[in-house]
């Protein structure tokens, strides 16, 4: 990050040329004033009791002189890019993604969507794209380093049963395996050496076949897995404030995602531990190769405070008047 100063208009300094007057002014008072106190026989007072407020009126003009002159620190942000890595943000939007703890409570699907978020913001220099699942996996956006497109697209696009399975015949929709598709379907551009996949799911799932998902995903260059699971065993989907009698919590699903996560060297936590799920995120990518996609700059104007700062002075000089 550069940080720079500058004046917008520097020759607004020159305001500071306006305290010779009041300084004129009280040279002259100061010279008749001596000439009477001769004449009078008196003698002048020492110098330094207007020595406060010589400075005062120095320092209070060279202030707003340097404020007119608008200085702004200006920081210039290199904003950059991972050549080798990218990264898909696959949402569960099954039905059972409608459960939450009680009737005015954040569903699941929510609460997934605000942990992708999260996540997308810690890692700024990585693509993200984002999928949905449900008996397939469908991308909605592919790899990108625009964190506006990211969130719009999360927000618009995805909701739950859109879109809808293939069939509705399953208490379950969701099928975990379908994240195969991922590899078949080629979602990663040939160049992404280092391959990632965040899922946020509740885990409800139907049967799945691990050692094909462990083929797929092992198949150099890996696809790396981290599951996220949105799940707690007191919470229903609700219609209104009344609870849907077809849907019960699977309390199997959490073994059943961390045995997809060890067939395919991935891990799995739980929607409160986002913390240890950046910090795996962080070292399954490490570090690699990156490009300056453009610049992000800011910036502090300070002529406020000088212009603040200058009335300092002059209210030390106004109060040593009141005594």
């Amino acid at each position: 990050m550069a940080t720079s100063l500058v004046f917008l208009t520097p020759g607004g300094v020159l305001l500071t040329l306006g305290v010779l007057l009041p300084l004129a002014v009280l040279y002259t008072v100061r010279r008749r004033a001596s000439h009477v106190r001769g004449a009078l026989g008196l003698h002048d007072p020492p110098f330094r009791a207007i020595l406060v407020a010589l400075v005062a009126v120095v320092v209070a003009g060279a202030l707003l002189g340097v404020a007119a002159a608008q200085p702004v620190v200006k920081r210039t942000l290199s904003e950059r890019t991972r050549t080798d890595t990218e990264a898909f943000i696959v949402l569960d939007v099954s039905r059972s993604m409608l459960a939450r703890s009680s009737a005015d409570s954040p569903t699941r699907i929510t609460r997934a969507k605000q942990a992708a978020l999260s996540l997308r913001r810690s890692f700024p220099e990585i693509p993200f794209g984002i999928a949905s699942m449900t008996d397939r996996v469908l991308p909605h956006l592919f790899p990108s380093v625009d964190e506006d497109v990211f969130e719009t697209t999360l927000r618009r696009s995805l909701d739950i049963q859109r879109p809808p399975p293939r069939s509705s015949l399953f208490t379950s929709a969701t099928r975990l395996d379908s994240l195969a598709t991922i590899r078949t379907q080629r979602y990663f551009t040939p160049h992404a050496k280092k391959r990632l996949i965040v899922v946020l799911t509740d885990g409800e799932s139907q049967p799945v076949s691990a050692a094909r998902l462990r083929s797929l995903f092992l198949e150099q260059p890996a696809i790396q897995a981290v599951f996220v699971q949105f799940w707690g065993q007191d919470e229903h989907v609700y219609n209104g404030h009344a609870e849907e009698p077809l849907y019960r919590p699977d309390p199997s699903a959490r073994s059943l995602l961390a045995e997809i996560a060890q067939s395919v060297d991935g891990s799995v936590y739980g929607e409160h531990d986002l913390g240890a799920v950046r910090a795996d995120i962080r070292k399954r990518l490490g570090s690699g190769p990156t490009v300056v996609r453009g610049e992000q700059g800011s910036r502090v104007p300070l002529a406020p405070y000088f212009a603040a700062a200058a009335l300092v002075p002059l209210f030390v000089v106004l109060r040593r008047r009141d005594r």
